[in-house]
Formats: structure tokens, sequence, C-alpha cells
């Protein structure tokens, strides 16, 4: 198990870049999806788009580079590429529910075998609001969670989630630190796995009922 907390994120963003072909339209959603902008392949061009309102969105940036009224959905400085745009609310929105996001990459509390998404909210504890979240995985056209696969020593990845639904049966690939997931309506299909891992341990850290691919392969 991977104990690293950056060297997770590193591995979840990194592969979930691999993911990503030229021409698409993605969405990333606040803290660790918001990494994954600094790991797209120098040879793939994708329009990064940020539901706060902003389309052609860059790396993150630090320093000099920093124009605190450009930032991602979680308020991290961002640069804005030559094709971008600036846009309000109702402009956004619009594109999230006319399906014209090709991936949205979100964080997750819970995820089940199901597909179901559980990311905004803890009964009893403060949250700044749902957000983009809802739309955002109803309206794209693929959603990838990117979690570590357990918190607190437990699983988040579950048979059944237990928080209030973001979004029902949208989730089709999960990448955590250990490996890459699948839900395909026959239930979660372990692809990859990485190679600090082997499956006997991922199987004890996985609620969720977990079949192996007859395909699995290192994780890329």
């Amino acid at each position: 198990m991977i104990t690293d907390k950056n060297l997770a994120q590193e591995i979840i963003a990194k592969r979930i870049g691999m993911e990503l072909k030229d021409g698409q339209t993605v969405n990333l959603g606040i803290g660790l999806p918001s990494l994954v902008s600094n790991y797209i392949p120098p040879k793939v061009e994708v329009t990064i788009f940020s539901e706060n309102g902003l389309t052609g969105m860059g790396e993150i940036v630090h320093g000099d580079r920093i124009n605190k009224n450009i930032t991602n959905a979680g308020g991290q400085p961002v640069e804005v590429l030559p094709h971008g745009a600036i846009f309000d609310t109702s402009l956004s929105f619009s594109l999230i529910r006319g399906g014209h996001i090709d991936i949205t990459v979100l964080g997750a509390l819970e995820v089940d075998q199901d597909g179901n998404l559980a990311n905004w909210i803890i009964p009893g504890k403060k949250t700044p609001g749902i957000g983009g979240a809802m739309d955002l995985a109803s309206g794209s056209k693929k959603v990838i969670v990117a979690t570590t696969h357990t918190a607190g020593g437990k699983s988040k990845i579950l048979k059944k989630c237990t928080l209030p639904i973001t979004a029902k049966g949208k989730v089709s690939m999960i990448v955590t630190e250990l490996g890459v997931m699948i839900i395909n309506g026959k239930g979660l299909i372990l692809t990859e796995i990485h190679s600090s891992t082997n499956i006997e341990e991922i199987r004890s850290l996985t609620d969720a009922d977990l079949f192996i691919s007859d395909d699995l392969i290192t994780m890329m």
C-alpha cells in the first residue's frame, strides 16, 4: 500500500492524463482531479473546461505567473491558453447540460460498484455547496473518478454508497493509486494494477465485489 499522499495523487493524475485523447473537451474537478492538467501527454491536445466559466485552461501556475482573477473552480490560479475563453455561469452550465463535455474527472467521498458517486456532502458537516458536480456527472459523456483507494483505513470503493448520492450510475472508470477499475454494468473489474501492490491487497482494501480482468496489466 502506498502511504505517501503526494505520490499517490501523482500516480492517479498521471494515469488519468494518459486517458485523454486529441480533440476532447475535459472538465477537471476540485482537488486531486485538478492535478491532471499537469500530466497531459505533450502530443495530446485537449480543451480543459472549468465550470466557473473558463475553457482552454492550462496548468496550475505559481509565483510571478499568478493572476488572482484567473482560477479554476477550486480557486487555484491557472493559465489560459491562447485559444481559451472566459464566460458567465449560464453559458458554462449550458455547455455542461447540453452534453458538450467529453470527460469529467471528479473526486469521491465514496463510489460504488454500480457507478454511483457520492462526493458533495457528509451529513452534519459544513459544505460549500454542490457546485457543478451533479450537472457535470450527469451531463458528461464519460465520468472518471480520481480517488485514493482508502480514507482513514476504510475503503472508498463500496458495494453501495452510504452518503448522499451526487449522480446515479454515471461513473465508468475509477483510478486509484493501486489500480484502474471499470464499471460496465456487470460489476467492478480490475483492469490495471500498480506495481507496488498485488491482487490480494487490493481485494482486502475494496469493499465492492471486485472481478479481475483476464487481460490484467501493470498500471500504465
